[in-house]
């Protein structure tokens, strides 16, 4: 057993949970969704088309930390987080003992957005996709995924393959 952690990340509507999904099922481990650990209070205020602030963001971020720590305990996972700063992927990394395995979907604008306007029933509107493409801050590590033209499963297998035993990958 690797012990692993797997953070999908990227903005909203990149598909984290669809392909943390599927990457969980395939590599047999758990899945978590960073949205089910936001507060209520944040959960309001982003359905408003407010964006959070660090502040919003610190006792979350602290609680995912605290979780892939346990996690990576029990024999790893996959965490579908937009993480969209470095500071805020370094706490999560801070939970940890083993280097996070981190798989940025990278979207453009345009993508994005026409996926934002098919969802349903889900608190992030279209209005806040300008607020979460200004915040990114891109990795230069780990695994970079382009979603134009990609069926999930063959982002899943692209991830699988990359992080194969047998393959290293530069974290931070």
């Amino acid at each position: 057993m690797t012990n692993n952690v797997y953070i999908v990340m990227g903005v909203s509507a990149s598909g984290k949970t669809t392909i943390g999904r599927q990457l969980a099922e395939k590599l047999g481990l758990p899945f978590y969704d960073a949205d089910d650990f936001h507060s209520a209070a944040n959960i309001a205020k982003m359905a408003s088309g407010t964006p959070l602030t660090d502040a919003d963001r610190q006792g979350w971020l602290a609680d995912l930390a605290t979780g892939i720590g346990k996690w990576e305990k029990a024999g790893g996972a996959v965490l579908a987080c937009s993480a969209l700063k470095e500071a805020y992927r370094q706490t999560l990394q801070g939970g940890a003992q083993l280097p996070l395995r981190w798989v940025f979907l990278d979207g453009s604008r345009e993508l994005l957005r026409s996926r934002l306007l098919k969802r349903k029933n889900h608190y992030m509107g279209v209005t806040m996709l300008d607020s979460q493409l200004e915040t990114l801050e891109k990795p230069t590590y780990g695994l970079r995924i382009p979603l134009e033209g990609q069926r999930p499963e063959q982002i899943v297998a692209e991830i699988v393959a990359a992080y194969a035993p047998s393959s290293t990958s530069s974290q931070p």
